[in-house]
């Protein structure tokens, strides 16, 4: 399923975001080796996050379709014990939904684990001993699915945090996650001037208040308002949550084309 994601966003963006069922049915035959039925497949995706729509004759990309302003999105930072999921795990989760751009939820939790090593507990401050009563793996990456629901993930270094998190569903039978991904160091490289577009160093730059960093909730906060000041200076043709994750992985050329 994970590798459908990514040609069949491209062929919504290709049309208009919408495909009919002949054209679903063939993007998704060829990307995978399920035999269900459109609409089947197409609730296996929503189930993993990715947000299509069901109408009329076929399928919509919703990110096409609703203002960036209006969008929910989910800004999640994870601790782990080391860097590779097959070797580690997450050990704390902490993330914030953002609907027309306010805060409506949180979601702030511990998980459990046998084992954190030293230099873990000197970075995040968290202790094996801290972990004993946390909730399980799985009910924990449960709770994040859940959470999530179809919004657009967003992450500083999202490219670490969704593969990972991604990993660690699949591993506990929970599919893979199919939200869009929005990198918050990426939107920042695209409209802020810094030196330094690590949390810490955008943070110092833009005035904004750390409160324990490398922890989970009060990194996925900071993110969260580094978001912000990027999305006051984008472009005025960014306009839906497509354009917005478009840009943000857009080259110097496309965005001077843009303009044009």
């Amino acid at each position: 399923m994970q590798r459908l994601y990514e040609p069949l966003t491209k062929s919504f963006r290709k049309n208009k975001g919408f495909l009919d069922y002949d054209r679903f049915d063939a993007i998704s035959k060829k990307y995978t080796r399920l035999f269900e039925d459109s609409s089947t497949i197409a609730q296996l995706l929503q189930a993993n996050g990715y947000p299509i729509e069901e109408k009329l004759n076929g399928f919509y990309f919703k990110p096409m379709f609703t203002d960036y302003r209006d969008e929910t999105f989910v800004v999640v930072d994870i601790e782990t014990n080391g860097s590779k999921p097959g070797y580690s795990q997450v050990i704390e989760i902490g993330a914030v939904k953002i609907s027309g751009g306010e805060i409506i939820d949180r979601l702030e939790t511990y998980v459990h684990c046998a084992y954190v090593p030293d230099m873990i507990t000197d970075l995040t401050g968290i202790k094996t001993s801290d972990l004993k009563d946390a909730p399980s793996r799985k009910t924990a990456l449960l709770m994040l699915k859940k959470f999530l629901g179809d919004a657009i993930f967003v992450a500083h270094n999202a490219k670490f945090d969704h593969s990972f998190l991604s990993a660690s569903f699949k591993r506990f039978g929970l599919g893979c996650i199919g939200n869009p991904k929005l990198c918050t160091i990426e939107l920042a490289k695209r409209t802020i001037e810094s030196k330094k577009y690590g949390l810490a160093g955008l943070c110092e730059l833009l005035e904004i208040d750390m409160i324990s960093h490398h922890r989970a909730y009060s990194d996925a906060l900071c993110s969260w308002e580094i978001m912000q000041v990027s999305l006051s200076k984008l472009p005025e043709y960014v306009q839906t949550s497509d354009d917005l994750l478009q840009f943000a992985e857009s080259s110097m050329k496309d965005r001077k084309a843009k303009k044009a």
